[in-house]
């Protein structure tokens, strides 16, 4: 452990919470050096939706790459890209009636953001982009304008400007309130100028599973038509089926302006991202946008052999919803037996919340040490977030919500035994 301790800088942070060498994974396992085997219910924080070296993915991978195939070309045409493509085009885009241009903008999630912000204000001709109280949408200066954590936003050491916050969904109000509390925000946030866009997750992951509802969401997409703003939908954590259907917007009936994909649409964890605008906003000019990493081809391999397996049919959707169910009841006893916040969450993207944010990193802990990894997230890390992968298996999904339960009867227990 020393090298990771004498070389890593401080900023390093999932490894504090894990502090052990993971060696092998597979499925939803992690094995470390010691041979210690770990359900993972944190998923490369929604980069791993289908498991860690899926075995349906990995002969596609490793016979590309034993043909000599094309690694690395910026965005040359090439025939890994183009197959990925097609299987985009005609498994996910025009099923759901989708006409959508592909932009491949870089390697990660912030880079997809940062191409819709640059985009929004091109097509616009506008400077201020709303965003929503919880929401998180990046590390890089444009993606952490629109994000809302304090404390990632002070690391940028210089001012964020034009961009302006508003209240995300209130799920204790009815949907008539909700509605009407954001139909205000809009307008005061535009009270001074129009915005060029609007950037929401429909269901916050890092701001502590947040779900937007239908109606509301609705509200806010008929708001961006009436003037003329763009709806920027990052579905980075959220798509590629986490929350049931391919995108997490759908159930919503809206369809957004431009979306944002990173984590989970290479099928492997491979860094791919994608930005994808309505055809008459395509109005960049060649070059306009870049990045040297744009096309990572063995994840266009892997990604269209994902689409294909996964997203053929509607088995992984409906077996998501099912599952998540199952977990939506299983942490809903958790929360009654201990008299914890009502769970939140859609598909298999849930949070537990805690009352106070060492509870949470105190119930992570014990999962950690009984061989369960989660992570905490909310503004105040006051939140108990699982991402299990799609293709859990029932018997992990159960074994994992036994040990979460335990964890939480362990801290309150010990909580409660020191008040």
């Amino acid at each position: 452990m020393s090298v990771f301790t004498d070389m890593e800088s401080e900023v390093r942070s999932y490894s504090r919470a894990w502090p052990t060498v993971f060696t092998v994974a597979r499925g939803s396992e992690l094995r470390d050096e010691t041979g210690r085997t770990y359900l993972d219910f944190f998923a490369g924080a929604g980069a791993l939706n289908y498991g860690h070296n899926p075995p349906e993915l990995k002969p596609a991978l490793l016979e590309y790459l034993a043909d000599d195939g094309i690694t690395h070309g910026l965005d040359m045409h090439t025939a890994a890209k183009g197959v990925f493509l097609e299987h985009l085009r005609g498994l996910v885009l025009a099923p759901r009636g989708l006409d959508h241009r592909v932009q491949f903008p870089g390697p990660g999630g912030t880079n997809a953001i940062e191409a819709a912000l640059k985009l929004a204000r091109k097509v616009t001709g506008r400077h201020k982009v709303g965003y929503f109280e919880r929401g998180f949408h990046g590390m890089t200066l444009g993606a952490l304008a629109v994000t809302a954590n304090p404390a990632k936003r002070a690391a940028a050491g210089v001012p964020l400007p034009h961009a302006v916050p508003m209240p995300f969904d209130h799920l204790a109000d009815d949907d008539e309130r909700a509605v009407i509390r954001l139909l205000r925000s809009l307008e005061e946030a535009s009270a001074d100028g129009p915005l060029a866009a609007v950037v929401v997750e429909t269901v916050q992951g890092e701001g502590g599973i947040n779900p937007a509802r239908p109606a509301w969401l609705k509200a806010l997409a008929s708001w961006t038509r009436v003037h003329g703003t763009l709806l920027v939908v990052d579905d980075i954590q959220m798509g590629c089926g986490r929350t049931g259907p391919f995108f997490s917007f759908e159930s919503s009936g809206i369809t957004p302006d431009i979306i944002c994909l990173s984590k989970s649409i290479s099928g492997y964890g491979m860094p791919m991202a994608l930005t994808l605008m309505r055809p008459e906003y395509d109005v960049w000019q060649p070059g306009e946008h870049n990045g040297t990493f744009r096309g990572y081809n063995p994840a266009f391999v892997t990604a269209a052999r994902a689409l294909e397996v996964f997203w053929s049919d509607h088995a992984l959707q409906s077996r998501t919803v099912t599952l998540g169910e199952r977990v939506r009841r299983s942490l809903t006893g958790t929360a009654d037996r201990h008299g914890l916040p009502t769970p939140r969450g859609r598909g298999l993207a849930w949070g537990l919340p805690l009352e106070r944010p060492s509870a949470a990193r105190a119930v992570c802990d014990a999962a950690y040490r009984a061989g369960l990894l989660l992570e905490t997230a909310g503004p105040r890390d006051e939140v108990v977030k699982l991402l299990p992968p799609l293709t859990v298996t029932d018997g992990e999904l159960e074994r994992g919500l036994a040990i979460l339960d335990e964890a939480v009867a362990t801290v309150v227990s010990s909580r409660a035994l020191a008040a």
